[in-house]
């Protein structure tokens, strides 16, 4: 697996970077089809199992994930404010839980060009707690792994 580094500044901001061994192009491509979406979202103990995906600006998402082990369903959704091909993807982020779970929060998508590989930088704020974006941090790294493991497939 290529390396990952997360940072939790004040513990209310997420950075997560990701070099995967794919060209920008085809990893931004992962990103806008809701059928790859749903091969590599959610992390491997919460894969996500439906997924509306419309990846424009103004466009809605919504997701749910399904933990392996009990069966329990996760829904989040949030809408797209950027969508700039191949680079860059923002779009907001909300639980659809009571609590801190449920603050929306925005999530920037960068992909940087680096000849046959992508380094993928992922923004988030901002938590409520250090918790919550501590968990944040675990499943965007895990979801990388899926979508790192996808692309050696879609290449």
């Amino acid at each position: 697996m290529a390396s990952t580094l997360m940072t939790a500044p004040a513990a209310r901001e997420l950075t997560v970077t990701r070099v995967l061994n794919a060209p920008r192009d085809l990893v931004f491509k992962m990103w806008l089809d809701p059928k790859h979406v749903m091969q590599w979202w959610g992390p491997k103990h919460h894969p996500a199992t439906r997924i509306t995906w419309d990846a424009r600006p103004g466009g809605q998402w919504r997701n749910c994930l399904r933990s392996v082990e009990t069966g329990k369903e996760l829904w989040h959704h949030g809408v797209f404010h950027e969508v700039v091909p191949p680079e860059r993807l923002v779009f907001s982020f909300v639980w659809e839980e009571e609590g801190e779970r449920g603050v929306e929060n925005i999530v920037t998508i960068t992909l940087a060009d680096q000849g046959p590989r992508t380094l993928l930088t992922l923004h988030q704020a901002p938590f409520q707690s250090a918790g919550e974006c501590d968990g944040h941090g675990e499943g965007w790294g895990s979801s990388f792994d899926r979508l790192s493991l996808f692309l050696e497939t879609a290449s």
